[in-house]
């Protein structure tokens, strides 16, 4: 099962470093940044406001875990966003292209 992993990072250093740390460990096939998104959230108590970075990770459910972990020990964050979302359909060819990235026959 494909999956698209989403992370928001606090500047594109932080989403940079990450991107290529997830494809370089081929736990990821490709990831998009996304800048310029604002996200509006509840922590400790009050109503904050943060220019953020979207990562679009895409990968297999089989590297959900790693990718979970290699998040965690990187982003500064002391709570990242990490939410997965199955990919129910996909273009045949772009699918294969993502298992070819992963090292998967």
């Amino acid at each position: 099962m494909y999956q698209l992993i989403l992370c928001t990072c606090p500047d594109v250093e932080v989403a940079d470093k990450l991107s290529r740390e997830l494809v370089s460990r081929k736990l990821a096939a490709c990831v998009n940044i996304l800048p310029g998104v604002r996200s509006i959230y509840e922590w400790q108590g009050e109503v904050e406001t943060a220019q953020e970075h979207l990562l679009l990770i895409k990968s297999h459910q089989d590297r959900y875990a790693a990718i979970e972990a290699t998040l965690k020990s990187l982003h500064p964050y002391q709570l990242p966003e990490i939410i997965a979302v199955a990919i129910e359909r996909g273009s045949p060819d772009y699918l294969k292209w993502i298992d070819s990235c992963l090292g998967i026959d």
